[in-house]
């Protein structure tokens, strides 16, 4: 497609505002009636047990608040399934749950009318309980950098169609976004330029007063950057180019430690006594200076007593109902914990103590 192309395919723009634009606005991917399961599988369409760790998860939050009534944030909620999951997995017990579905799409019908449904997070220092954000932060919109021939780091920007060209030298914040996180230097490299995404997590921090954050999604850190990026497209269960036209998914690994690190500043800045120094003692370094928990889903899920094992063929000579449903649920756990698969997702988990004083 040529330069003189008129209408919105031959509009030049930052990937950032275009994947706003594709996934988000009027008519976006993600505001279609489908909902992201109708084109990819995440854990938390995988089966029950992913709910049934969540809300095993939220049970620890609640303890460690010394409440039975908590709140759980469910930030990017699809069609609201891991909500739904969680209060029936909680049925029956003594947790009460306040579900707050945050999503831009509008709320679906026949949705629990025990969730409250927003297409924002909620106010800062408002929320005492889980925020749960799964492949939230890979859709938060993002510009894209390569580095031209002369070793200059660039924006690239995209029509509608997909056909990019190199445009303005990156400056400002996002040249020292760079300079920090993700270090471009040979002609042709490419990176994410992930500052929204790090704004956008510091934000979900910030909204609790205290007990836990959690992220999870496809992730890096710095030691292991992709040299040419991550961006690519998702539909109907295919892998595709990343065309922001509407027509598919566009997303990009995350920049993990760099979130982690804007989650610690979050924790430190809401003036919460020794906040920083409780952020850091949550967990270990996850590849930057920041300190939080980072694990795989396989390790986070294994801790919450999902295991891929399989049940004992004894069973299936005493109990072969109960022998199918374990083999069943084996197979679910499997899948979740998988290498080379949802079991290779980060868990970031950012805990935020309560204010004393």
């Amino acid at each position: 497609m040529t330069d003189d192309v008129t209408g919105e395919t031959c509009q030049w723009q930052g990937w950032r505002e275009a994947t706003e634009r594709a996934l988000y606005g009027p008519g976006g991917f993600y505001r279609r009636p489908e909902g992201p399961a109708g084109h990819f599988r995440t854990s938390v369409h995988a089966g029950p047990l992913f709910a049934g760790a969540v809300a095993r998860l939220l049970g620890e939050v609640a303890q460690e608040l010394g409440t039975a009534e908590v709140a759980l944030v469910d930030v990017g909620a699809g069609r609201g399934e891991l909500l739904a999951a969680v209060l029936a997995a909680t049925a029956g017990t003594d947790l009460v749950v306040r579900a707050y579905a945050v999503e831009r799409a509008d709320r679906p019908a026949g949705l629990d009318p025990r969730i409250t449904w927003t297409d924002r997070l909620p106010e800062p220092g408002s929320v005492r309980g889980l925020l749960f954000a799964n492949e939230w932060l890979d859709n938060v919109p993002v510009d894209v950098a390569e580095v031209d021939a002369a070793g200059v780091a660039r924006y690239v920007e995209v029509r509608a169609d997909g056909t990019e060209r190199l445009g303005a030298p990156v400056a400002g914040p996002d040249a020292e976004w760079l300079a920090r996180w993700w270090p471009l230097r040979e002609p042709g490299a490419r990176a994410e330029i992930g500052r929204p995404r790090d704004e956008a997590w510091a934000a979900a921090v910030g909204s609790l007063a205290a007990g836990r954050a959690v992220a999870v999604d496809y992730a890096h850190v710095r030691e292991s950057r992709p040299p040419f990026g991550t961006l690519t497209g998702f539909r109907a269960g295919r892998e595709v180019p990343p065309v922001p036209d509407g027509s598919c998914d566009v997303t990009a690994h995350v920049a993990v430690d760099a979130c982690a690190e804007a989650g610690e500043k979050a924790c430190a800045e809401a003036g919460r006594e020794a906040g920083e120094k409780a952020c850091a003692e949550a967990g270990r370094a996850t590849g930057g200076e920041a300190a939080a928990e980072l694990v795989t889903q396989r390790e986070a899920l294994h801790r919450l007593g999902v295991s891929g094992g399989r049940p004992p063929l004894s069973l299936a000579t005493t109990d072969p109902a109960g022998y199918v449903r374990a083999l069943a649920s084996a197979g679910e756990a499997a899948e979740l914990t998988a290498r080379g698969g949802l079991g290779d997702f980060h868990w970031l988990t950012q805990k935020v103590p309560p204010a004393t004083g």
